[in-house]
């Protein structure tokens, strides 16, 4: 035990310094590089380990899959920036207006292509918060349903792909089971890619939108008072006009998915074309202008910069952790832990909703996987079905009162009216849709493990 102390101590330390609100990039190799100097003066930690840090540096900033972060994040700025997404949910509120509840499933939809061609939970709540939820509330909505279902549609980007989480994901499960297989002595390891997880995220992150619109239908019989009659965008504009609209952005993203998923293009690939798509969807409307295109380029390189700088910084902790025979410390707790194999996942699963109350996925991904993960799949771990069920605990955390992000990101550009405890009781409902889709996911493997093997 005592030979696993400086492991747990470092990751004790590093919690703790996170939780003081220093910048997680900063603190991951702030802290690790703190730790090896005092392990090297004291004779715990073998210097060696971090000559390995300029090899890990340069394979992040080679790796081509990486390419698709700042691709994929310049595309879902600006179809938000350019107004395609709101014109998209005018578009689509009014051919549903002649449904009760029209414009919350619009929400959905819309919300869900968004997110997805984001990934960005921040930035996808606060657009649709300030975008559609003074028209629901104009509408008559009731102001906790009309909040909770715009939170819950921004955290969809966790699981509907082409997904950021899911690329992230992707990119960390496909080293830790290579790891795990060559510790099993398999030398000619299998490889897991971005692209299965995004197969293997369709049934699921399907199934949980269809949830969503299934309860706001439910809930528009059962509580009639919640919505208006009819929605009052139900107007004269005509299909053609809708359709104008509607069909260039769903196409684009269309066009992006089923690129990847058809196996004609990689994820990079097809997020190159998705940032020309995007550009040129702007430029056709005649938003693309010397403003929005540098307010979409600062953007990307804010959010491309901090998700780089925390590669860095989660690569020389991982070492230095290793140096400390954590990696051995964490499998030894798995094997020994009572319950065996689903004890573990869900001491992890647990551990991971938590940290979503205080971490960003980004972080928890290149923090918490590296370290449990290898462990897990050493366990017999399916590693697909791990990643999906991961990013549906994230996103289920994340829409958690009191402390979850998208909870803190609508309340920010809300109006009055939707006070902090009607949005709390908003939630709940789709919390309760969340569990019981992770329940399906655990219950079933086959809705994420199905697709991938078939293609």
């Amino acid at each position: 035990m005592i030979e696993w102390l400086p492991a747990a101590l470092l990751v004790i330390t590093l919690c703790g310094v996170l939780l003081l609100g220093f910048p997680v990039a900063f603190t991951l190799a702030g802290v690790a590089l703190a730790a090896a100097g005092i392990g090297i003066l004291t004779g715990v930690f073998d210097a060696s380990y971090l000559s390995a840090t300029p090899n890990r540096v340069f394979g992040i900033l080679s790796n081509q899959i990486l390419i698709a972060v700042p691709l994929f994040v310049f595309m879902g700025v600006m179809l938000e920036r350019s107004t395609v997404a709101e014109s998209l949910l005018s578009a689509l509120g009014q051919a549903l207006g002649r449904f009760r509840g029209g414009l919350a499933l619009s929400v959905i939809l819309v919300g869900a292509l968004l997110a997805a061609s984001t990934g960005i939970i921040g930035a996808t709540v606060v657009t649709m918060g300030l975008i559609t939820l003074p028209a629901m509330l104009k509408q008559n909505y009731k102001p906790e349903f009309a909040g909770g279902v715009i939170c819950a549609t921004g955290t969809l980007g966790q699981i509907i792909p082409p997904s950021i989480a899911l690329i992230l994901l992707g990119d960390v499960l496909s080293s830790a089971y290579q790891n795990a297989q060559l510790e099993l002595g398999i030398f000619n390891p299998k490889t897991i890619s971005v692209r299965d997880l995004f197969i293997g995220a369709l049934l699921p992150g399907v199934l949980l939108a269809c949830l969503y619109a299934c309860w706001v239908l439910i809930l528009s019989r059962l509580k009639p008072d919640w919505f208006p009659e009819k929605s009052a965008t139900q107007s004269t504009t005509s299909w053609v006009e809708i359709s104008k609209a509607l069909f260039p952005p769903l196409g684009l993203i269309i066009l992006v998915l089923g690129s990847i998923l058809a196996g004609i293009a990689t994820p990079t690939e097809a997020a190159g074309l998705g940032a020309l798509g995007a550009t040129l969807l702007a430029f056709m409307r005649k938003t693309l202008t010397k403003a929005c295109l540098s307010a979409v380029m600062q953007e990307t390189v804010k959010v491309t910069a901090m998700v780089f700088l925390i590669f860095i910084g989660a690569a020389i902790f991982s070492l230095v952790f290793r140096g400390f025979h954590g990696d051995e410390w964490v499998q030894s707790f798995f094997t020994e832990i009572p319950g065996g194999t689903y004890a573990a996942l869900a001491l992890v699963m647990l551990i991971i909703f938590l940290l979503g109350f205080i971490l960003d996925f980004i972080e928890i991904t290149f923090v918490v996987l590296p370290i449990v993960a290898p462990a897990l799949f050493l366990m017999g771990i399916d590693p697909i079905w791990l990643g999906i069920l991961i990013a549906l605990n994230l996103q289920t955390s994340f829409l958690t009162p009191p402390f979850g992000f998208a909870l803190f990101y609508l309340r920010g550009v809300a109006p009055p009216a939707l006070t902090t405890e009607a949005l709390y009781r908003g939630v709940i409902p789709f919390i309760g849709i969340q569990i019981f889709a992770i329940l399906c996911v655990v219950v079933w493997p086959e809705l994420v493990t199905y697709l991938p093997s078939m293609l």
